[in-house]
């Protein structure tokens, strides 16, 4: 389980990654729609939007505490 202070800088960066995500998402939408869109452009946007969404999943794990079943 993380400390204070470290669940503090995780919800910090979860916070700008979430920020970043939505951001991303926003931005590939409006190249789709101009449809002037550059493929090779939007393959970038998707694969760090997905390595974005990877990241949260783990900062997000690592704010749960493991539970012994």
């Amino acid at each position: 389980m993380a400390g204070i202070f470290e669940t503090q800088e995780i919800e910090q960066r979860l916070g700008l990654l979430r920020e970043e995500h939505r951001d991303l998402d926003t931005s590939i939408s409006a190249l789709l729609e101009g449809g002037s869109a550059d493929q090779l452009q939007v393959a970038r946007m998707k694969r760090r939007k997905l390595r974005i969404k990877d990241e949260i999943q783990l900062l997000e794990n690592r704010l749960v505490p493991d539970i012994i079943a």
